[in-house]
């Protein structure tokens, strides 16, 4: 069923994920009130209407368009954490984040994307990263390489002895642990900083503007499109537990996504307190 569906329906999916942001997200872009916009975990951790919006339309599309499919979406699963287990169920899995970036969304910025990947049994399969106020279009479908706008994308490797440009997890997000560990990556020959919307920093790995990222939470919803991207642009990723990230477990952290195996290795081991 599922290599019948990447084979014929990957563009309804992409189709869906437009529909969702013309619908749901743009109409609400520097228009929200301020009745529109709730606080979740704390003043940092915002939701908005479009969000909601968003996934509740996206999950009735995608259900719809692949039958016995199930949604586990950031909002759904901050109303039922429990719904967080459907990614180690057989089904195959939407994992959607309807607007990553909402903070940036909020304050009317253009850098927030929605955030789209098919899973089964832990595998992501294809991926959709649209950015739709900057009218970008990321996808990747697993063994058939990444693609922006329709135009095929490699990573690369950073240039030898460069400066490696990283984007590690943003403070307003990370615990005082986290925050410590991430310190480690304030050494020479790194230069670091702080992370926007999660899926824009992994299109820019995957376009090699970036050289790597450095995580500290393991939410799906913000990676699982961006993995899926990054490997099929020829990138890599490892936990500090030297084995991969997956959507379907409890993941040693923190992790980190970069243009290539050897830069990946190298963030991981500064995190661990290697130099």
């Amino acid at each position: 069923m599922i290599d019948e569906f990447l084979a014929h329906q990957l563009s309804d999916v992409e189709e869906a994920v437009r529909e969702a942001a013309a619908v749901e997200i743009m109409p609400r872009f520097r228009q929200l009130a301020e009745h529109e916009v709730d606080e979740k975990s704390g003043p940092h951790d915002l939701v908005t209407i479009a969000d909601r919006s968003a996934e509740e339309h996206l999950t009735a599309s995608l259900t719809k368009l692949l039958p016995g499919s199930v949604v586990v979406g950031e909002e759904a699963v901050h109303a039922d954490p429990a719904v967080y287990g459907a990614l180690r169920e057989d089904a195959p899995v939407w994992i959607v984040d309807p607007v990553d970036g909402t903070r940036q969304f909020v304050n009317g910025e253009p850098a927030f994307c929605t955030l789209v990947a098919l899973a089964q049994r832990g595998e992501i399969l294809a991926s959709w990263t649209y950015a739709p106020a900057l009218e970008v279009m990321a996808t990747a479908v697993r063994g058939q390489g990444a693609y922006v706008n329709g135009e095929a994308i490699r990573s690369g490797s950073p240039e030898p002895g460069a400066e490696l440009r990283v984007a590690m997890a943003h403070p307003l997000y990370t615990s005082e642990h986290d925050k410590n560990v991430l310190s480690r990556l304030d050494v020479p020959g790194v230069a670091a900083r702080p992370c926007g919307s999660a899926g824009l920093e992994y299109l820019r790995v995957a376009r090699g503007e970036v050289d790597a990222l450095a995580f500290t939470w393991p939410s799906a919803w913000d990676h699982a499109a961006g993995l899926l991207l990054v490997a099929e642009a020829g990138g890599a990723q490892t936990t500090v537990a030297d084995e991969p990230f997956r959507v379907d477990r409890d993941n040693a952290l923190p992790f980190s996504v970069a243009r290539d195996e050897p830069t990946a290795r190298r963030i991981i081991g500064l995190l661990r307190g290697e130099r």
